[in-house]
């Protein structure tokens, strides 16, 4: 065991911790905005809408994250329609792929966390909010997803790790971030325990930090029964 490599390669990979960060930031900021359209639909009496939102999360989480990743970077390029549209000045930037298949997959996931901590709210808690003027807008709002969120922490706070560890996978689309620089080191040493160890320690670094985050988040907002 090289531990001298390992320690090279730990502040090799560290430079990439920005990039994995902007991705896993971005990816689960949107996805959550978008898992909350998808619950919307969800809930929503309109047989097209709610379809569509039970397809999207089936296909999803149907499907692998690697394959939904090669489809939006390679795939979407093979359509003459796509390219010649004004998303190809996204679509073309391996970042920016990475972000979408990252945003589309989280959302599928958030979303049901979210239908979760909904269905274990006292359903009488929305007819008591109609009743006092609120329409269903208002009372979703104000009363149902706020104790949604807050039953969901635990939940989310898996997928905000299960995401840290997805992100990696962006480096098979040239994406430079901490796998990717990983992966081009071990092209240069022939040496992957060495440089697969270090950046699993900083992997390993950032869930204990969420870990921690969410714990205390739980504790200060989880609603006890």
């Amino acid at each position: 065991m090289n531990f001298n490599l390992i320690y090279e390669s730990f502040l090799d990979i560290l430079k990439g911790l920005g990039a994995s960060l902007e991705i896993i930031i971005l990816s689960l900021f949107l996805g959550l905005l978008l898992s909350l359209g998808i619950v919307m639909m969800r809930l929503t009496k309109n047989i097209v809408l709610n379809s569509f939102s039970r397809s999207f999360v089936f296909v999803i989480r149907g499907t692998p994250l690697l394959v939904q990743i090669y489809f939006i970077y390679y795939g979407l390029a093979q359509f003459t329609a796509i390219r010649e549209s004004f998303i190809w000045i996204v679509l073309k930037e391996p970042f920016w792929c990475g972000v979408l298949a990252l945003t589309i997959n989280t959302s599928a996931y958030t979303s049901e966390i979210i239908r979760s901590g909904l269905n274990s709210i006292i359903k009488g808690q929305a007819e008591s909010a109609v009743a006092f003027g609120m329409n269903k807008f208002q009372a979703f709002k104000r009363i149902l997803l706020p104790q949604a969120i807050r039953q969901s922490i635990p939940a989310y706070s898996n997928e905000i790790i299960l995401m840290i560890k997805a992100s990696s996978l962006v480096s098979v689309i040239t994406i430079m971030e901490m796998t990717g620089i990983a992966r081009k080191i071990i092209s240069k040493t022939f040496a992957p325990i060495e440089v697969f160890i270090a950046a699993g320690i900083i992997y390993l670094a950032l869930n204990y930090l969420v870990t921690v985050i969410f714990k205390k988040i739980e504790k200060k907002y989880t609603i006890s029964y």
